[in-house]
C-alpha cells in the first residue's frame, strides 16, 4: 500500500477488465444481497493484487443526469473506503483468493451519506459473516 495508509482507496482496489467483470455476473458461483437502495453481488476469485476489489455502478435509468450519479458513486466508494477494513481483515486468512464485489444503486431518489455509509457498513458485515 502506499504512504497514504490502509484507508485510501488504491487503484488495485478497483475491478477493471471485461473478463473479470463477466466473471462477475455471469457466473454461477457469484452470490448477491440487497439493503436497499444498494444491491450487492460478489465473489471469489484467484488472488490478484489486492485481497479485496470493487466496482459501483449507477444505471442511467435511475439518474439521467451523470452529476447525481457521479454524487451517488463518490458517496458509494467513500463509504467503503471507510470501512473496508472489516473485509480486509477476513480476507486476510483466505491466502491465494481475492473478493471480488460490484455495488448496483436500485433507487431513483439521492440518499444522504450517512444513510448511504449505513447501507454500505450493513453489506461488509453481512458479507463478512459469509466468508
Amino acid at each position: 500500500m502506499s504512504e497514504r495508509g490502509n484507508l485510501a482507496l488504491e487503484k488495485e482496489e478497483r475491478v477493471t477488465g471485461r473478463t473479470l467483470v463477466e466473471s462477475l455476473f455471469r457466473g454461477g458461483e457469484s452470490r448477491s444481497m440487497s439493503s436497499y437502495p444498494l444491491r450487492v453481488v460478489y465473489r471469489l476469485v484467484e488472488r490478484s493484487e489486492a485481497p479485496v476489489r470493487i466496482l459501483v455502478s449507477v444505471p442511467k435509468r435511475c439518474f439521467k443526469r451523470a452529476v447525481k450519479r457521479n454524487r451517488v458513486k463518490r458517496q458509494v466508494r467513500e463509504s467503503y473506503r471507510k470501512h473496508k477494513h472489516l473485509l480486509i481483515d477476513k480476507m486476510s486468512v483466505r491466502c491465494g483468493q481475492t473478493l471480488v464485489m460490484a455495488f448496483i444503486w436500485m433507487d431513483d431518489q439521492l440518499r444522504d451519506s450517512a444513510d448511504v455509509e449505513h447501507k454500505v457498513r450493513n453489506l461488509l458485515i453481512r458479507i463478512g459473516e459469509r466468508l
